[in-house]
């Protein structure tokens, strides 16, 4: 049986709280017997628009769980997406206050930017390759308000994909210019290597990433549209991160990307 939707608005005010209070909340698995990914989504559509309606402006998705290495860290199995907000942007070389959030973690990732909507019946990797206006090297700050990362399927897509901060580099290339599948990916925190990975990492290649999330979210009835941005998923590890700590990412053909955390130590 679905989630009621008392039960579905409640779980989202919780969440919305618990990002603005920088405080986690238990599990959600365990809040509602019976939890599936259908009601997740459910979830984070209420998460989103509270948002939405609290200011925020939609700027694009995220992909979240392409790599093995990230799935293994997290004990997950498939992929799942959830939306980026304006207000999660940061700027290149910028600051990220850890205070802010409960417990990131940084990994390094392609994102592309839509030149048109993707909303055929059919969506392969030809049409996305149509579709794509150019590729960047991204960061992505993914936060948990799930207590100790302690966390299933069902609770990071509520979560809105653990959606935290992201940062996107200077450098764009058109897919004319940049094979995403051959990028070498080298993160580094205080100029020590904290992850290493490449495009085949992220579901063998991220615009197979963006092909999934095309069709995903075409089918849910949220299609993506030209002008998004789209994370396509961590290339390697995850690193968890803290205050003092200066994070940079560098790309094969794309160039580098960097983030400074500042705030006080937890």
């Amino acid at each position: 049986m679905p989630i009621t939707e008392r039960d579905a608005d409640r779980i989202a005010h919780a969440l919305c709280e618990a990002a603005r209070d920088a405080r986690p909340i238990p599990p959600i698995r365990h809040d509602v017997d019976g939890l599936d990914v259908n009601d997740a989504y459910d979830i984070q559509r209420r998460l989103v628009a509270n948002m939405v309606a609290g200011g925020a402006r939609r700027v694009g998705r995220k992909i979240g769980l392409t790599s093995a290495a990230v799935q293994q860290q997290l004990g997950v199995d498939q992929p799942d997406f959830g939306v980026l907000l304006d207000d999660m942007q940061v700027a290149q070389h910028g600051v990220v206050m850890v205070d802010d959030l409960i417990q990131p973690r940084v990994e390094a990732e392609v994102a592309f930017v839509l030149a048109s909507d993707l909303d055929l019946p059919k969506i392969d990797r030809h049409v996305v390759l149509a579709a794509l206006s150019h590729a960047c090297a991204a960061l992505e700050i993914v936060d948990s308000r799930v207590d100790n990362w302690d966390i299933s399927i069902v609770d990071t897509i509520a979560d809105n994909g653990s959606s935290g901060r992201f940062v996107l580099g200077d450098q764009a290339l058109s897919l004319r210019e940049f094979d995403p599948r051959s990028a070498q990916m080298r993160m580094t925190s205080n100029d020590h290597v904290v992850s290493l990975g490449d495009g085949s990492a992220c579901l063998g290649d991220p615009l197979n990433a963006v092909v999934w999330l095309a069709n995903r979210a075409r089918d849910v009835g949220d299609p993506l549209r030209a002008g998004e941005i789209v994370l396509s998923g961590a290339l390697g590890p995850m690193h968890s991160v803290a205050a003092g700590e200066s994070v940079r990412a560098d790309l094969t053909g794309l160039g580098t990307v960097s983030v400074e955390f500042v705030g006080t130590a937890r």
